[in-house]
């Protein structure tokens, strides 16, 4: 009798594999292939882009923007021109790389160049003239062909004029020049040699031109503020004055 039914249960067993789940092999390996899947973090995680910064991003405070705010106001706007670059024909590669640095963002500094911002038809002297008496600085363009051009040096001069306390706005640059064949009327200033390293004197004659901007808007600034002060003890003597009374 008890191995009638032990064949019973084998027949029944064999018939109907997934009724007995523990005595299945198949059953037993895919059992452990789930768990072991559920057990491992890599099968849950969903697969995302990286994140990378991006050349948009915020860019950290600096002393650019406020700068840039400092040599804002209406004693920078009086003149149409922050710059003037005096050049000869033979710089006029040079002249066009430099007002292009100048131009650039954030303090995108107004430049007068004489081949793009001379009006068609204007007499030269008058067209030189103007150009000196609407800008704030003049950059001078030393060569030795700068000083055989008889409206460069003309230029230099009522450059001269309009500044003759050299304080900041004259900023001779000397290009392939010795120093020996210096201008006399600019020995009393000190120049910026271009000679070997043209890109650093960029940068120098944009810290020139930016720092006469920002010392020209403090000023303005400091002239309002004591103005301000006075008209507040004028009113406050007025408001003494009729309390009185």
């Amino acid at each position: 009798m008890a191995r009638f039914f032990k064949r019973l249960v084998d027949f029944k067993r064999n018939r109907n594999p997934n009724a007995y789940p523990g005595s299945n092999p198949c059953n037993t390996q895919t059992s452990d292939k789930t768990k072991s899947h559920s057990r491992d973090p890599r099968s849950s995680r969903t697969s995302s882009p990286s994140v990378t910064p991006s050349s948009s991003a915020t860019p950290s405070p600096s002393v650019t923007p406020s700068l840039t705010r400092r040599i804002n106001s209406s004693a920078r706007q009086s003149k149409a021109y922050d710059v003037c670059v005096c050049h000869t024909e033979d710089d006029i590669t040079y002249a066009q790389d430099l007002v292009s640095f100048l131009e650039l963002h954030p303090h995108s500094l107004r430049c007068f160049l004489q081949l793009r911002d001379s009006t068609p038809g204007g007499a030269v002297c008058t067209e030189l003239c103007h150009a000196v008496r609407e800008s704030h600085c003049w950059v001078l363009v030393i060569t030795p062909s700068f000083l055989k051009d008889p409206w460069c040096c003309y230029q230099m001069q009522q450059a001269l004029s309009e500044s003759p306390a050299a304080n900041g706005r004259v900023i001779p640059v000397r290009k392939q020049l010795e120093r020996k064949d210096y201008p006399p009327e600019l020995r009393f200033v000190f120049g910026i040699d271009v000679w070997q390293d043209k890109e650093n004197g960029f940068q120098k004659i944009k810290r020139a031109v930016l720092y006469y901007l920002e010392e020209l808007c403090r000023k303005e600034q400091e002239h309002r503020e004591s103005v301000q002060g006075d008209n507040v003890d004028e009113a406050s003597k007025t408001l003494d004055m009729s309390g009185s009374c």
